[in-house]
């Protein structure tokens, strides 16, 4: 009896702690998820000397974000807009001015693992459903870009703390959190 009563207490603290643990966890995870999206798409451009873009579309099992990674060469007369046909796919290569050969296709990720949006909100900043890169991996101010999402809990606003990816104009990522302080590092810029 003492050890089942030992075991009762456990469980009612450990339970609410480790489902706490789980919910940042899996937050965390989704940051991570979509901040290697806006990382593979910079280093793309970076790679090819090219434009690169990274586009959203909604995953049908989870209701939260795919993403794909695009390549394209621009040549004069087109730049690469969101209409071209120079974009790669996942199964086919970026079309490549002057005859140069060079493989490079889209990389695709799926959020069918990410959790439900009924447990995790994923919010754009904006109207854009994709992040465009220059080939200098800088984001493309001349189109509507996707740079942030904020990460929020559907639910109990106490299962996890809400974080946000952000890119800056100059490309780089940051995982951070919206509601802290002003003064704290960890602040979303």
């Amino acid at each position: 009896m003492v050890v089942l009563a030992i075991f009762a207490i456990l469980m009612a603290v450990g339970v609410p702690n480790m489902r706490a643990w789980l919910g940042a966890t899996t937050s965390t995870g989704a940051a991570q998820f979509y901040a290697e999206g806006y990382t593979l798409a910079r280093s793309l451009a970076l790679s090819n000397n090219a434009r690169s873009r990274l586009v959203f579309t909604e995953n049908a099992q989870s209701g939260q974000r795919d993403w794909q990674a695009d390549v394209c060469f621009p040549v004069a007369g087109d730049d690469c807009t969101a209409a071209s046909t120079r974009w790669s796919d996942v199964d086919k290569p970026a079309v490549v001015p002057n005859g140069v050969t060079v493989k490079t296709s889209s990389v695709f990720r799926s959020a069918a693992s990410l959790p439900r949006t009924s447990a995790l909100t994923v919010t754009p900043d904006g109207d854009a459903d994709a992040a465009y890169f220059t080939a200098l991996g800088w984001i493309d101010t001349s189109k509507p870009s996707l740079t942030r999402l904020d990460l929020t809990p559907a639910g109990n606003a106490d299962d996890f703390p809400a974080s946000a990816v952000v890119v800056t104009l100059a490309g780089a990522v940051v995982t951070c959190r919206p509601n802290l302080d002003a003064g704290d590092s960890r602040k979303c810029p």
